[in-house]
């Protein structure tokens, strides 16, 4: 069998994590108190060389940037909940897209390091993720009306992270109206190649019942992004029998790094990604509960496995 794995090379595909394995940056009760700088030491010790923002960090560009700066970090992605499905929140959405692309610049303002950030966003309108409900039950699926709206309001946020040399990423996240295949499939179709791209999340796609890999082997040209994370099905069928909310789903372990749960299918993946050119973040990903999953150890596995995978 061909492979592409090769063409994955450090000069064009970046390793990061994403610091909610050491806290949760959704629901910040989980938490053990771990300080950021203690963190932000740990994911470099790991071997990644970039990371997600989180709430726990300075806002202060002039903090962060020599934090990171001191241990070979760089900033993978903001995050930015959009709200254009629901009322009167248009211009608070793009007003955040625009603070966020702003933050972006102060953190690489001067630098000519190719490893820039992506901006990645959800539609959090109506998303129940965020609810102590059961999760899979009341997950919205949006009207006619508020899909045109989402659709004109990504473009417009596109439009702004595209005039501002950067990609806007959309990540189909669990409990939201932008979580189930056909829903999924109906954002590619009607939105701009050139606007709005995909971040492809492994478990939250699993989690949801979307195969992976036939999204990235439909969409390796559209993924810019990447979120590498595995499943515990054993904990999803958990959360369908026992109607657990997304927070009780987290905390029962229903995430776990690449390679330490149930999708078999990562090197396949990674191939298909490979096989499109992929060039950009691949971000190592477990919402775990710190208190019960050694955030520096499940970090090294991860980065174990990539190291397995793709030979460096």
């Amino acid at each position: 069998m061909t492979t592409y794995l090769h063409r994955l090379t450090p000069a064009k595909v970046w390793l990061g994590v994403i610091p909610t394995l050491w806290w949760n940056d959704d629901f910040i009760n989980i938490d053990i108190g771990i300080p950021y700088e203690q963190a932000l030491s740990e994911m470099a010790l790991a071997g990644y060389v970039g990371c997600g923002v989180s709430h726990k960090y300075p806002t202060d560009p002039k903090i962060l940037r020599p934090a990171l700066e001191l241990r070979g970090l760089r900033i993978s992605e903001p995050w930015v909940s959009t709200y254009f499905t629901i009322k009167a929140m248009n211009r608070h959405t793009l007003e955040s897209v625009d603070a966020q692309l702003d933050f972006l610049e102060a953190m690489e303002g001067g630098s000519d390091d190719p490893r820039r950030a992506d901006l990645v966003v959800a539609e959090f309108g109506g998303a129940v993720n965020p609810l102590p409900v059961a999760l899979f039950p009341n997950c919205p699926e949006f009207s006619e009306d508020q899909w045109k709206h989402l659709i004109e309001g990504l473009h417009a946020a596109g439009e702004r992270a595209r005039a501002r040399n950067r990609r806007l990423c959309y990540h189909p996240h669990l409990g939201t109206g932008v979580m189930k295949t056909e829903a999924i499939h109906r954002l590619m179709d009607e939105t701009d190649p050139r606007l709005v791209s995909m971040l492809l999340d492994t478990a939250h796609q699993a989690a949801a019942g979307v195969d992976p890999l036939a999204l990235a082997r439909k969409y390796a040209h559209r993924i810019k992004h990447v979120h590498l994370k595995d499943i515990r099905a054993e904990v999803v069928t958990r959360i369908h029998n026992e109607e657990l909310s997304f927070q009780q789903g987290i905390e029962a372990g229903i995430f776990t790094v690449p390679g330490d749960g149930s999708i078999e299918t990562f090197p396949e993946i990674l191939d298909a990604l490979a096989e499109a050119d992929f060039a950009g973040w691949i971000c190592v990903e477990a919402e775990q509960d710190p208190a019960k999953a050694n955030p520096l150890q499940y970090a090294k596995m991860g980065r174990e496995y990539l190291r397995k995978l793709l030979g460096w």
